[in-house]
């Protein structure tokens, strides 16, 4: 039977089950579900949020092929007050190194936060500097070279100092909490592509 696990992944927890040292894995949250189930792509483990778990091959392979190009959208939290030009920058593509050699990154959405958006507190919480203000952006991407989003803000001046991914498609974790997980059903399959 296919199924279809959307997970809140927690700040520092590996995005597998096999354990390395004294990290957490996804072990220590979705217990008891079938052997054949995994995650689907990664976040790395400073990383938080989306998580798709499924043991249905085909929508596997979907997501992971680069020719089935789909949107990721982050929540990114930035050291210093993000600009406009900033944000061009970003829409149009980047430069950034990927395995030594530079990458111009596909355009992406992106957009500043006017208000903090409501996300859970983090813990341990960011690095707290009085002196240095922070924003929010949303940014939208439909590749996901290693450590994209972080090297993206890098690039623009802008360093990455929280990095959530809110939505894959039209599936999301809004109404989540970090370590929380919900079941889906076959149609979270259309949701994953829709734009």
């Amino acid at each position: 039977m296919l199924q279809y696990y959307i997970f809140y992944k927690p700040f520092q927890v590996l995005s597998q089950f096999s354990r390395e040292g004294e990290k957490e894995t996804l072990a220590d949250y979705l217990k008891n579900i079938g052997k054949d189930i995994y995650p689907v792509g990664r976040l790395d483990y400073d990383s938080e949020g989306l998580l798709l778990l499924t043991n249905d091959k085909p929508l596997t392979h979907q997501l992971l092929d680069p020719s089935f190009a789909h949107q990721r959208t982050y929540w990114v939290q930035v050291e210093g007050i993000i600009n406009e030009e900033a944000i061009k920058k970003l829409q149009q593509g980047v430069m950034i190194n990927v395995n030594g050699k530079m990458y111009k990154t596909k355009p992406a959405i992106a957009k500043i936060f006017e208000e903090e958006p409501k996300v859970p507190e983090r813990n341990p919480p960011i690095r707290f500097r009085k002196d240095i203000p922070t924003s929010w952006i949303s940014l939208t991407i439909s590749e996901g070279k290693n450590r994209q989003v972080r090297r993206m803000t890098a690039a623009v001046g802008f360093p990455t100092l929280r990095l959530i991914r809110n939505s894959i498609g039209n599936v999301n974790i809004n109404d989540m909490l970090p370590g929380s997980f919900k079941l889906a059903d076959a149609g979270i399959k259309e949701l994953l592509f829709k734009k």
